[in-house]
């Protein structure tokens, strides 16, 4: 314990107290600056310093109905005042419960008609994956216990999802990781060195009917997969992909797991990017959207199929303290009655388009915009040192530090890709002051990744 008290006043003081007391993921303990936020309206942010700020990421990427929304605040408060919390276990539930599930079914792809609850996406993941492999035992095939992924997915920090997800940083230090996880290639029509010259999506499917001959297809439990891969880069996977890959899976009796912990509630301008790509998947994979942030829940959609399996007997066996929450559910259909009425899934994708408009000429006028790509409210532009090579452009300091310091627009670097994931409210002005600060950003970077 800390027997000092920090003799700095307002900002300042926050700020020491936030060195010495929080570990923040992903935070070399070198740097010092810390970003305090205070208070949000639409899209819109200002610190405890009092700087405003331009919130082009949506936090996490989540923020669909913006930021500060008063009626969320009081749908938690009136559930708070009638029932705050009660277990979903067994046989209990609630009534916000039930009308969410109700709500969710509705909105969601044919042939997906239950709903089980979590807090994130994480947990989501690890539900499903867990949903797959015991889908499979409780049919006899006991053997099918292998999960396919993909190289630089996200699926989340879990075990499972952890190890579901395809970068070895999240790896490094906390090994073994889950077994019987392959990953395959990334379907990422821009690197083309991928596939040897091969059309991108025969490629990735002659990859995937390989790895199901050589593991083979009664060993397999479910693949899972990002519609759209948000950490690697908004990377929208080659025409055809998601339909060839569903028909094969079907075929060999291999569960599709979509993680729509990003895609959902409206991202892709599309309820779920499922029907974004015309897919019936089998078990879909929620989170962030649902609630907009306000609280941390997460739903996973299942097929009738798979449901009446996992609920034969004794029911899933394996459940969370907070599956179900009664105010999280509440505060969700908040979220969704805003999406609904102001045509949040409409203004996903006009606005969307026109951000894509804007700043898809970024990538002819300058020689390190390797390529600018997005659907709905899911943008990157691609950065490398010359068009020619394609080479990933390392900057330093990155662009999201650059950016929020100079201009005040918040964004992020996933990788050498600049990502960006707006409030689905984003205005048209808020739009061009985000085209604009980020080009001003934009048209300092040299190839060798300096800043003039």
């Amino acid at each position: 314990m800390l027997d000092s008290t920090p003799t700095l006043s307002g900002a300042e003081a926050l700020v020491q107290r936030d060195r010495d007391l929080l570990i923040h993921p992903y935070l070399p303990t070198s740097v010092q600056e810390r970003v305090i936020m205070q208070r949000g309206e639409g899209c819109r942010l200002w610190d405890v310093a009092g700087r405003e700020y331009l919130d082009a990421t949506g936090g996490l990427w989540l923020a669909q109905v913006g930021h500060g929304r008063r009626e969320i605040a009081e749908a938690a408060r009136a559930q708070m005042e009638q029932l705050e919390y009660f277990m979903s276990f067994w046989e209990f539930s609630n009534e916000r419960a039930i009308e969410l599930a109700d709500r969710l079914v509705a909105i969601s792809p044919d042939g997906v008609d239950h709903v089980y609850f979590t807090s994130g996406g994480s947990e989501g993941n690890e539900a499903a994956i867990k949903m797959a492999r015991y889908f499979h035992h409780r049919r006899g095939d006991t053997e099918r216990n292998w999960i396919l992924a993909r190289d630089q997915a996200y699926h989340g920090v879990g075990y499972g999802s952890g190890s579901a997800t395809g970068f070895p940083i999240y790896h490094e230090g906390f090994g073994p990781m889950l077994p019987n996880v392959k990953h395959l290639t990334t379907p990422w029509p821009y690197r083309s060195e991928l596939f040897g010259g091969e059309d991108p999506t025969d490629f990735l499917l002659r990859e995937l009917e390989d790895t199901i001959d050589t593991i083979g297809a009664d060993r397999i439990a479910a693949m899972i997969g990002e519609p759209i891969m948000g950490v690697a880069g908004m990377i929208i996977p080659p025409e055809g992909y998601w339909t060839r890959v569903r028909e094969l899976l079907s075929r060999h009796g291999i569960l599709l797991i979509f993680d729509e912990v990003v895609t959902a509630y409206g991202r892709t301008g599309s309820w779920f990017a499922a029907q974004h790509f015309g897919i019936e998947p089998d078990i879909i994979v929620t989170a962030k959207g649902l609630t907009s942030g306000y609280m941390p829940q997460g739903a996973v959609l299942v097929s009738g199929a798979v449901a009446e399996v996992l609920g034969q007997d004794h029911g899933f066996p394996m459940g969370y303290t907070y599956n179900g929450h009664p105010t999280a559910c509440a505060v969700a259909l908040a979220n969704l009655d805003i999406i609904e009425r102001e045509d949040l899934l409409g203004k996903a994708k006009s606005t969307g388009k026109y951000l894509l408009d804007k700043l898809t000429p970024l990538a002819d006028e300058l020689e390190i915009v390797g390529e600018v790509r997005g659907v709905g409210m899911m943008l990157a532009l691609e950065l490398v040192t010359s068009k020619e090579t394609r080479e990933p452009l390392v900057v330093s300091p990155p662009v999201e530090d650059v950016a929020r310091r100079d201009t005040g627009v918040i964004v992020r670097n996933c990788g050498h890709n600049v990502v960006l994931s707006p409030p689905l409210s984003m205005t048209i002005a808020e739009a061009d002051e985000l085209v604009g600060a980020l080009e001003s950003v934009l048209r300092r970077l040299q190839p060798d990744g300096s800043w003039s």
